[in-house]
């Protein structure tokens, strides 16, 4: 298996546990994670992951929600296979962290059976995931990275051989790589996405534009009344501009930045009423079609920063779980945003309670800046515990380690080994 997939694992948390759950969490990282509670370096197949504590909330009909601990991560295995391995590597460590949930077997009754038995009736199905690119494992990605800096390395100690010409300086590093046994493997393309996944990938791409073709007559029939509808919840909204507290800013703060990219986890209610969860069912469901076949190639729309990202329903579809993984700043990410696809957002976030208001679903709403930043702080939650594969790499880095290792491989003329060159 070649192409990624995502876990999102949610477990409500017991009465009186959680502040108890929250001090476990706190030893476990800083906003990176370590390894004494979970390993997870030693699980095959992880871009990134991450647990986060949930808080006891109330839904908009003011019924209690309880406090929940959700596990989400990036992979490259089959979520199946990664659940068996974390029961293996990290039992115990998942013992003391689940315990403090709802259901999880007693001491006595703690086998690998029922412990994996566990996880897998708390998995809960993403409406959209978004993947850099489709097929780019973390192995590889570790891999161009060591080529990458071997051959610097390689390339300082060789004196003058960067005034040579372009095809005996490639021709130098070829052969330095392959008498190297540990770099000798990155001269084979990757493995590329199984059969069996570009079929079925073909089958969706083309079953979804068949569907709405056959049922494109009753969809402009509807259409009108569709925008009168969001017409009319769109002038009743009248969100507050919240700020969010000042301690909540401050732990975020000391979250971030700890490597080149970062974690983002927010959470928030779908507006009441049955069209705005139909609307927000659609738009996820758009997202989650053209993140597999348009935007899978190192570009959302135009934000080139993102590795990982998907949104959750939680609670019954009473509420909405955002989760992405990104390179530099947090201002700079909602920055990227906000120049770029602030259309996007909108489409999105504008069917969630207290968003800034928006207009025809695509205009106005994060466009006022300063609410709509004010809005993702307020409605973000900590993730203490978050583990990188690879967290000196953005996605610029990736991209140039992998036209490093793509130059070495076959033969290429003059002007393409000139541009290999300067990728090193």
């Amino acid at each position: 298996m070649s192409h990624q997939v995502a876990l999102t694992l949610a477990a409500n948390v017991r009465a009186g546990e959680v502040e108890r759950l929250k001090r476990l969490l706190a030893t476990m990282g800083d906003g990176v994670a370590n390894t004494s509670v979970v390993d997870f370096g030693a699980l095959d197949g992880v871009h990134f992951a991450r647990f986060v504590v949930l808080d006891e909330a109330a839904d908009l009909e003011g019924r209690p929600l309880p406090a929940a601990l959700l596990y989400m991560s990036d992979l490259d295995v089959a979520w199946e296979r990664h659940l068996g391995q974390l029961v293996d590597v990290a039992g115990e460590g998942l013992d003391r962290l689940f315990e403090h949930c709802d259901g999880y077997p007693e001491a006595a009754l703690r086998t690998p059976e029922r412990r994996l038995a566990y996880l897998r009736d708390h998995r809960v199905k993403e409406q959209a995931f978004y993947v850099n690119t489709v097929g780019r494992t973390s192995r590889q990605i570790r891999e161009e990275a060591q080529l990458r800096d071997r051959l610097e390395d390689f390339l300082d100690g060789a004196g003058d051989i960067r005034h040579r010409d372009p095809s005996e300086i490639r021709r130098a590093v070829r052969d330095h790589v392959e008498a190297d046994g540990s770099l000798r493997s990155v001269l084979k393309p990757p493995e590329g996405l199984d059969l069996a996944f570009r079929l079925r990938e073909l089958g969706h791409l083309v079953a979804v534009p068949l569907l709405l073709l056959v049922l494109s007559p009753l969809l402009l029939l509807t259409a009108p009344v569709f925008v009168v509808l969001l017409r009319r919840h769109e002038r009743s909204d009248r969100p507050p501009h919240l700020k969010p507290p000042p301690e909540l800013v401050q732990e975020l703060a000391s979250l971030e930045d700890h490597l080149v990219h970062n974690p983002f986890t927010a959470i928030g209610f779908v507006k009441p009423g049955r069209f705005r969860l139909l609307t927000l069912t659609g738009v996820l469901y758009a997202i989650d079609y053209v993140t597999r076949h348009v935007f899978n190639r190192g570009d959302l729309a135009g934000v080139k920063t993102i590795h990982f990202a998907r949104w959750v329903f939680l609670d019954g579809r009473r509420r909405v779980i955002f989760a992405s993984n990104y390179d530099g700043s947090l201002e700079s990410y909602m920055d990227d945003f906000i120049d770029k696809i602030a259309w996007g957002l909108n489409i999105v976030f504008s069917n969630g309670l207290g968003f800034p208001r928006a207009r025809w679903l695509v205009l106005d709403g994060a466009r006022d800046e300063l609410a709509f930043k004010d809005y993702l702080r307020l409605h973000q939650v900590p993730t203490r515990v978050w583990f990188s594969a690879y967290g000196r790499l953005t996605c610029a880095n990736i991209v140039n380690n992998e036209r490093i290792a793509a130059g070495l491989r076959g033969e290429g003329d003059r002007e393409a080994t000139e541009r290999w060159l300067q990728t090193l």
